[in-house]
């Protein structure tokens, strides 16, 4: 359990330094991308959110009436649907959001081209323009105009953005000058452009740009970004827009609330006028009847010359005064519902208005007629952005029906009773004649006449009555929506956030390199380190040299540098494997998997090392196909060991090369390359000189081929005491230590070890060589006393 905390403690304290040993590289990617996202945000368009609140009125309160309780709980009035959402989607309706782009004029935009990128002009606008053809004509036009001012009265207009152009001489572009105030003639009819002197982009030089846009395209771009939220139970309307101009998206909210007042108080008033014209024609006709019986009045007096009727009046009895102003007003109250119940035939449709309020005086037949008008303006206002086969209109066209029907019953009952009254008013009225009747009959006639005048005098200025409280109502309707907060834009823009986009600069920043380095080392297949050594062999490892910084390529005796001291520490490895062996040489063979991989570097630089201890060192160049010791040695390679053993003539001291400088080391080179190497080495002469040289020399430092491409090594390894398998770092593929592992497990290598060789101090967690053991200690001598004489 320790070993493996311990080794997933290593196993993260890897990949953590594999990250940070780049850090040059986050440092440079954070940087990239810090300044990108600067770049953005300031070129950039900033949307600012603009936001609105409104309270919705309900006028309608149906459970004040005890006469609609039973209607109401039938469902035939009942409120299912939420009259606020019903509210939010008139809000968002076309017809309101085309007015309103209509007003404003959103149709047409004004752009000042910059240096890099355009801005929109809303408020002061550079040029102004005048159309010859309708409203209708331009609200449906799509294209986009370049104006670039020439001077104070020329300018140029164009299709093309004059950005764009590669040479003057195109003649694929066309281009007009004209004067301000000139008529330009377009495919959607004349235009005149004025400038506006003073406003931003009306310099000479500017290009503006005009961009004529469909209103029925705008309408689905302001539907898709306005948004309305509500709270359920609660009449408050939020309204918000995002936009690149504050003051734009304020006055679109600003006029959309006041065109959907507008829309719910024409709806209003257009009840109080059906309720007029019904007053008006009735005042017509009862005027004319009443224009009869005054001339009826006129020519009976005539006719039988009455003068004094008041004082013939006097034997009336008071009891038939009391019963004629019933007789009066029940008659007024029939002639009444006679009207309303041809109204009613003559206006079935599902969307008319009923009169309200026209003296019928009977309370559940006005809130019934109030009922019927709310829910017709509400089914008229859905069919504003809806059809008739919405499911909400066919269910207000069911109750308008309903209504209607409980109209009619609730007239025919009241007209039925009012009829039962009248009778008896009459009868009454019959009675008290009978006992007058001999009042002469010229002067019942006048009565009768006298009375059909009072009832037609009182109708008429009853209704005159009416119309003139109609007439006063009509400019009193008040609006759905209370303002609570006018449209106000906020100071930060809602996009692009900066604070996110500085945050997704930084997340980048980071995951790039991160994503880099992970593929990287993901599809590495190369050994790096000892680690990647030690993971994938069992075979012991001696030592490990690092990469040189210099020129040199073999180390000398007075040397400081990582290297060098690598190779001391091999040396020592070495010593401590071997310590055994005493009385004879011992002898190191030095081979690798492939070519390349430094193994003749390795075996001359540890001969150098060996013999730099005074110790007697023989080095022999048996990779007699590639040699390349001898060279690194600076060594002409003359006779050697292939002419050894090809020619019983040579003797050993022959090929044996003296080094300058050095007594200690001497050198067996590879000799003549030979045709057929494999076969030379398994001579016996190959056995006397290993057993010749044993007794003479210290060690023994033999450069072989690379066991990996060709079998030479093998012929000979027996007289090998210690094998160095040289792998380089950066160099060898992880899937070729299978060899190494292979040659170890058959023991086909005696005393087998392994050494990384071109390592990266780097890559190693910072250790190796890097604590002062390169250094000349001189120099460092000389640095501490500097430090001292100074302090």
């Amino acid at each position: 359990m320790k070993n493996e905390i311990q080794d997933n403690y290593t196993h993260i304290s890897d990949i953590v330094h594999l990250y940070l040993s780049k850090w040059k590289y986050y440092l440079l990617s954070l940087f990239a991308c810090l300044v990108i996202a600067f770049i953005f945000l300031r070129y950039s368009t900033n949307e600012y959110q603009s936001k609105a609140t409104i309270k919705i009125t309900d006028e309608k309160q149906l459970n004040k009436f005890p006469e609609l309780a039973g209607l109401q709980s039938s469902g035939l009035l009942s409120n299912e649907g939420d009259v606020i959402s019903d509210e939010i989607e008139i809000l968002k309706s076309k017809t309101i959001i085309e007015q309103v782009i209509k007003d404003l004029k959103l149709n047409i935009r004004f752009f000042v081209q910059g240096r890099i990128k355009e801005k929109e002009n809303y408020i002061d606008p550079p040029i102004s323009l005048t159309f010859f053809k309708s409203d209708s004509v331009i609200n449906a036009v799509d294209t986009t105009f370049f104006v670039t001012i020439i001077s104070e009265d020329k300018f140029n207009i164009s299709h093309d953005d004059p950005k764009t152009l590669t040479s003057i001489s195109d003649n694929s572009v066309q281009s007009d000058s004209y004067n301000f105030g000139d008529k330009i003639n377009t495919s959607f009819g004349g235009m005149i452009l004025t400038p506006n002197k003073g406003a931003y982009g009306s310099e000479i030089g500017s290009v503006i740009k005009i961009a004529f846009t469909p209103v029925s395209k705008l309408v689905e771009s302001y539907q898709s970004t306005l948004l309305l939220e509500n709270e359920k139970g609660s009449s408050i309307i939020k309204l918000s827009i995002n936009g690149t101009i504050s003051s734009k998206s304020e006055n679109f909210l600003n006029t959309l609330i006041d065109k959907y007042n507008e829309d719910v108080i024409n709806d209003k008033e257009a009840v109080i006028k059906v309720t007029s014209d019904f007053i008006t024609n009735r005042l017509d006709i009862v005027s004319q009847e009443l224009e009869k019986v005054d001339l009826t009045a006129e020519t009976l007096k005539k006719d039988n010359r009455l003068t004094d009727l008041s004082s013939q009046s006097n034997i009336f009895l008071q009891s038939e005064r009391e019963n004629e102003n019933k007789l009066i007003t029940t008659t007024n109250q029939i002639q009444l519902i006679d009207y309303m119940e041809d109204h009613l035939e003559s206006n079935s449709d599902a969307g008319d208005l009923l009169p309200a309020n026209v003296g019928i005086e009977d309370n559940g037949i006005a809130q019934v007629t109030k009922s019927h008008n709310d829910l017709v303006m509400q089914r008229n206002r859905l069919l504003k952005n809806s059809s008739e086969k919405n499911p909400t209109v066919i269910n207000l066209d069911n109750q308008i029906k309903a209504l209607k029907q409980n109209l009619e019953q609730s007239l025919t009952n009241l007209k039925s009773s009012s009829e039962i009254t009248l009778n008896s008013l009459q009868r009454t009225d019959s009675r008290i004649n009978a006992q007058i009747y001999s009042t002469p009959g010229k002067e019942r006639k006048f009565r009768d006449i006298t009375r059909q005048q009072n009832i037609k005098e009182s109708l008429y200025l009853y209704l005159l009555e009416k119309r003139e409280e109609t007439a006063i109502t009509l400019g009193m309707s008040s609006p759905n929506a209370k303002i609570i907060d006018r449209a106000t834009s906020s100071s930060i823009p809602v996009s692009p956030k900066i604070p996110l986009v500085y945050l997704a600069a930084l997340i980048f920043g980071l995951a790039i390199p991160t994503s880099i380095i992970y593929a990287k080392d993901l599809l590495d297949n190369k050994v790096h380190t000892k680690k990647d050594l030690t993971n994938y062999l069992s075979i012991p490892f001696i030592a490990e040299i690092p990469k040189s910084r210099t020129k040199n390529v073999t180390v000398k005796k007075v040397d400081y540098s990582p290297k060098a001291e690598a190779f001391r520490i091999l040396r020592t490895n070495i010593d401590f494997m071997l310590q055994n062996i005493k009385h004879r040489s011992k002898t190191i063979f030095v081979t690798s998997t492939t070519s390349k991989e430094g193994k003749s570097h390795t075996s001359v630089n540890l001969s150098l090392s060996i013999s730099h201890s005074e110790k007697r060192v023989l080095f022999i160049e048996t990779d007699i196909r590639v040699p390349k010791g001898s060279r690194y040695l600076e060594i002409e390679n003359g006779n050697g060991l292939t002419d050894y053993i090809s020619n019983e003539k040579i003797k050993i001291e022959d090929i044996i090369v003296k080094t300058k400088d050095n007594p200690f080391l001497d050198i067996i080179p590879s000799g003549t390359i030979p045709p057929n190497p494999a076969e030379l080495l398994l001579s016996d002469r190959v056995k006397d000189l290993f057993e010749t040289v044993k007794d003479k020399y210290d060690y023994i430092v033999v450069d072989t081929a690379a066991v990996g491409l060709v079998t030479d090594t093998l012929l000979f390894s027996h007289f090998a005491d210690l094998f160095i398998y040289v792998v380089k770092a950066d160099y060898l593929d992880k899937r070729n230590l299978s060899i190494a592992q292979t040659m170890y497990d058959e023991k086909r290598l005696p005393n087998m070890t392994v050494l990384l060789n071109n390592s990266d101090q780097n890559k190693n967690n910072g250790y190796g060589y890097g604590y002062g053991y390169g250094k000349n200690p001189n120099t460092t001598k000389k640095w501490w006393q500097k430090l001292f004489s100074k302090n």
